[in-house]
C-alpha cells in the first residue's frame, strides 16, 4: 500500500509540474509551429543532449498518458529528420507506453481483478490464446487512443516483454508516416509551402495509412486462419447453405435470385422449426382455442352461451392440415424451381471450403465452395431434472405428434417455463378442456416484459383456467405408485404436483453439434460466436439464425439471412454490418402482447430519461364493436420529444398494430408523422394514431392556445 501510494504521489507531482510548465500549450501544432526555430537553435548548438531531452519528454508523457504525443511525434521528424526521428520516436513511445503498462497494473490489476473475476479471466484466457495477435492489431490500426491500450493491456497477465516487442513492431509503421509528416511541418515558411506535393503526400498518408494497415491487417489474419488448410483452385459451388429453416431459405433465395449456385443441405424437414412444430402449428392451436372459448364466453355478443364438444383429434389433425397447406411454400419443388439446389442429408463441415454429404442411405459426397452459410436452428432445451426421462415429456417439438394421438386433451398438463412458448401453450390447452399447471421458476410470467403486461398475462390465463405456480422451481419428477409427480420448490418447501402429461418450455438451444465446428476452431458459447458481419473465425464461413442469436425469432432469421448471403457473395466489394436497432415480437396469447424497442424496465435500467403516453382500447370504437376492449398502447419517448424509442402494445391484433411503429422506427418518423396518417374507419390500427394524439395533447403549447383563446374572444366581440 504504501509503495502504492509513492507511485501516485510522483505520477501527481511530474503530471503537476506538466501543467504548470505550460507544456500542454507547447505541445500543441500551433505552440509546435510557434517555437519551431527557437527548437531548432538549440538542437544545432547541443544535438545531443536536445535528443536526449526529448527523448525523456517524449517517455514521460507517454508513460503518464498525458496529451502531447502526436505533436512530440511530429516534433521528432521536424527537428531530427526521418531516420533519427523515427528511431528517438520508436524507442521512446515503446519505452513509455511499456511504463504506462507497468504502471497500471502495479496500481489496479489486483482491485480491478478482486471486483470483476469472472470477467477478467475471461479475457484473460482470451489473451493467453490471442493476445499477441490482438495486441498487434489495435497497434497497427488505431481503433482505440494508444494511451487506453496501455493502461488495459496493464490489467490483464499480457507478459510485458510481448507488450514491449509487439509494440514496438506495432506501431513503427504510423510512427514512420507520422514522422515523415514531421519532416514537412519543418519546410513550410509561406503559403505556398503548404501545397508543395511532398507535403500533400505526407498528409494523404495520414488518412490513408489506417485503410491500408487495415486491408494488410485482414490480409494477415485470414493467412493466420487459413494456414493449416489447403485452398481449392476452383470450387463446385458459390455458396452452400447447412439448414433449410427461414434463415437458410431466405439465405439460399437470395444467392439464387443473383445467379449464384447454391445447394442446400436439409438434413429432416423443409421449413424448419418454425413451419413444423413452432409458429404455424402454434398459431393453428391458439385459433381452434380461441373459437372455443368465445362459444363459453357468447354472451359478450349477444348470443348465448354454450360450452362446446369436440374431438380433439380433429383439433391435432387441423394443425397437421395446416401445416400441410404451408408446406408447399417451403418445398424442395419450390425452391428447385427458383434455381436452389436442395439435397437431403447430413451436413459436415470438413474444411473452410469443403462440406461432406451423408444421404439418409448412408453415401456421401463432398462440395467445395467458396462460402459457407450454417443455419441449423435451436432445439428445445430440457431441463436436467432426476427422474424426467422416466415420467416422460413432450417438448414444443414433439407434441404435435404425441397430442395427435389422444382422443382426448391431456386431463392433467403441468407446463414448465412462464416464457412466450409455455404462455400460449398453456392457455390453449386450459381452453381445450385440460387442467394446466404453469411453473415459473422467477417472480412473474414474461420477464422480458413490463410488470404490468406480466400482470395482465397472468390475469388472462388464469381467466382461461391456467393454475399458475411462480417462484416455484422445479427439483425432480418422480413415480409413485404408477402416478407421475413433479416435485418443486417453493420458499423452501417441497410441493408435489401430480400430471399426466409434462410439457418443457423453457427455451431454446442452438444446434451446434455434429457439424464440424468443433475440429474447424469456431468458436462456440450456446452460440456461434459472429462479429458484426455474421463472419465466424473464418471469414468465408457465415451463421446466421437461432444459432447465432441474439434474438431467437423467425423474422430475425431471415433478417440475419440477407446480411449473411450478401456478404458471403459480394463481401470483396462491400460488407454490411446486421442491423438490430429495430427488431419487434409478439406473444401470442389472448389478448397479444407486441413490443418493439425499449419498454419502461428496460429503459429505467438505461438511466434514460423517458416519457410515456398510453392509450386505452377501452376508447377505440373499434374495441367497443367487438366487446374486446381489453389491453393499452404505451409509447415511450425522450422527455419534451416525439421520437420513439419504444412500444408495447397489449390487444385483439397487437402483432398486427406493432408493425406501423416499426415502420417509424426504422426510419426516423415520429409520433407527429403518425398522427398525420390517414387511418381507415373503423379499425384497430386507428389505436396507434390515438396514442400519438396522446402525445399531442400532452405537449400542446398552452400559452399559445391562452392567445388563440383571447383572439377568438376578441373576434366575437
Amino acid at each position: 500500500m504504501i509503495k502504492k501510494l509513492f507511485v501516485l504521489i510522483v505520477v501527481a507531482a511530474i503530471v503537476l509540474t506538466f501543467f504548470m510548465l505550460d507544456l500542454h500549450h507547447t505541445l500543441t501544432l500551433e505552440g509546435l509551429k510557434t517555437r519551431l526555430d527557437e527548437f531548432t537553435v538549440w538542437k544545432e548548438n547541443s544535438p545531443t543532449l536536445v535528443a536526449a531531452i526529448y527523448f525523456i519528454i517524449y517517455i514521460i508523457v507517454t508513460a503518464l498518458s498525458l496529451p502531447g504525443a502526436v505533436i512530440l511525434t511530429l516534433a521528432g521528424g521536424a527537428l531530427f529528420g526521418l531516420v533519427t526521428g523515427l528511431i528517438l520516436v520508436s524507442f521512446a513511445s515503446t519505452i513509455g507506453a511499456t511504463l504506462a503498462f507497468l504502471v497500471a497494473r502495479f496500481l489496479l490489476r489486483e482491485s480491478i481483478e478482486a471486483k470483476f473475476s469472472t470477467r477478467i479471466e475471461a479475457i484473460n484466457q482470451g489473451i493467453e490464446r490471442d493476445g499477441a495477435f490482438y495486441l498487434f492489431t489495435l497497434r497497427l490500426v488505431p481503433i482505440f487512443p494508444f494511451f487506453l491500450i496501455n493502461l488495459l493491456m496493464g490489467l490483464t497477465k499480457i507478459k510485458t516483454l510481448t507488450f514491449y516487442l509487439i509494440s514496438q513492431v506495432g506501431m513503427f509503421a504510423g510512427t514512420i508516416v507520422y514522422v515523415n509528416a514531421g519532416t514537412q511541418l519543418a519546410k513550410i515558411d509561406s503559403l505556398q509551402g503548404i501545397l508543395s506535393p511532398s507535403l500533400l503526400f505526407s498528409f494523404a498518408l495520414l488518412g490513408i495509412f489506417p485503410l491500408l494497415a487495415k486491408a494488410i491487417l485482414n490480409r494477415l489474419q485470414q493467412r493466420r486462419v487459413y494456414a493449416k488448410w489447403k485452398k481449392p483452385t476452383a470450387f463446385d459451388r458459390n455458396m452452400i447453405v447447412i439448414g433449410g429453416g427461414a434463415a437458410g431459405l431466405v439465405s439460399s433465395y437470395i444467392a439464387a435470385t443473383v445467379r449464384a449456385k447454391v445447394t442446400l443441405i436439409e438434413t429432416h424437414k423443409m421449413g424448419g422449426d418454425c413451419l413444423n412444430y413452432g409458429c404455424v402449428p402454434s398459431k393453428a392451436l391458439i385459433k381452434s382455442a380461441k373459437v372455443a372459448e368465445q362459444f363459453r364466453h357468447a354472451e359478450n355478443y349477444g348470443l348465448e352461451n354454450h360450452e362446446v364438444s369436440f374431438s380433439f383429434k380433429k383439433v391435432m389433425q387441423r394443425v397437421h392440415d395446416v401445416v400441410s397447406q404451408v408446406e408447399p411454400h417451403d418445398s424442395i419443388e419450390r425452391y428447385t424451381q427458383l434455381g436452389v439446389e436442395v439435397k437431403t442429408g447430413y451436413a459436415t463441415i470438413i474444411d473452410p471450403w469443403t462440406v461432406e454429404i451423408t444421404s439418409p442411405d448412408g453415401s456421401c459426397e463432398r462440395l467445395t465452395t467458396r462460402s459457407i452459410v450454417i443455419a441449423t436452428g435451436a432445439r428445445p432445451f430440457v431441463p436436467n431434472l432426476p427422474g424426467l426421462e422416466d415420467v416422460g415429456y413432450v417438448t414444443s417439438d414433439t407434441l404435435w405428434e404425441t397430442f395427435g394421438k389422444l382422443e382426448q386433451p391431456p386431463k392433467r398438463l403441468v407446463v414448465l417455463g412462464g416464457g412466450p412458448i409455455g404462455c400460449e401453450l398453456s392457455q390453449s390447452f386450459a381452453r381445450l378442456g385440460s387442467q394446466v399447471i404453469q411453473i415459473e421458476m422467477a417472480e412473474r410470467l414474461m420477464l422480458r416484459e413490463d410488470p404490468e403486461v406480466s400482470q395482465l398475462a397472468y390475469q388472462e390465463l388464469t381467466q382461461s383456467g391456467v393454475h399458475i405456480l411462480t417462484e416455484h422451481k422445479a427439483l425432480r419428477c418422480e413415480l409413485k405408485n404408477g402416478q407421475k409427480i413433479l416435485v418443486a420448490e417453493h420458499q423452501q418447501q417441497e410441493i408435489e404436483i401430480p400430471f399426466d402429461q409434462l410439457l418443457c418450455a423453457v427455451g431454446r438451444s442452438a444446434r451446434l453439434e455434429g457439424y464440424g465446428l468443433e475440429a474447424l476452431g469456431i468458436e462456440t458459447n450456446r452460440t456461434v460466436q459472429t462479429n458484426d458481419y455474421l463472419e465466424t473465425l473464418y471469414p468465408n464461413i457465415f451463421a446466421a439464425g437461432d444459432i447465432v442469436g441474439p434474438y431467437q425469432f423467425t423474422h430475425v432469421a431471415a433478417h440475419q439471412a440477407w446480411y449473411a448471403a450478401v456478404n458471403a457473395l459480394f463481401g470483396q466489394f462491400k460488407k454490411f454490418k446486421v442491423d438490430y436497432r429495430v427488431i419487434p415480437w409478439t406473444t401470442f396469447i389472448d389478448p397479444e402482447v407486441a413490443r418493439v424497442g425499449l419498454n419502461e424496465t428496460e429503459a429505467t435500467q438505461q438511466g434514460i430519461e423517458y416519457e410515456v403516453t398510453r392509450f386505452e382500447f377501452a376508447e377505440l370504437d373499434r374495441a367497443i364493436a367487438e366487446s374486446n376492449t381489453k389491453g393499452f398502447i404505451k409509447v415511450i419517448t425522450p422527455k419534451g420529444k416525439d421520437t420513439i424509442l419504444g412500444v408495447t402494445i397489449v390487444a385483439q391484433q397487437a402483432g398486427d398494430l406493432i408493425a406501423e411503429f416499426v415502420l417509424a422506427m426504422k426510419h426516423g418518423l415520429g409520433l407527429n408523422k403518425i398522427l398525420g396518417t390517414i387511418h381507415a374507419y373503423p379499425t384497430w390500427a386507428e389505436g396507434n394514431k390515438y396514442a400519438a394524439g396522446e402525445w399531442k395533447k400532452a405537449h400542446a403549447p398552452q400559452t399559445l392556445l391562452n392567445w388563440l383563446e383571447k383572439y377568438h374572444q376578441w373576434r366575437r366581440n
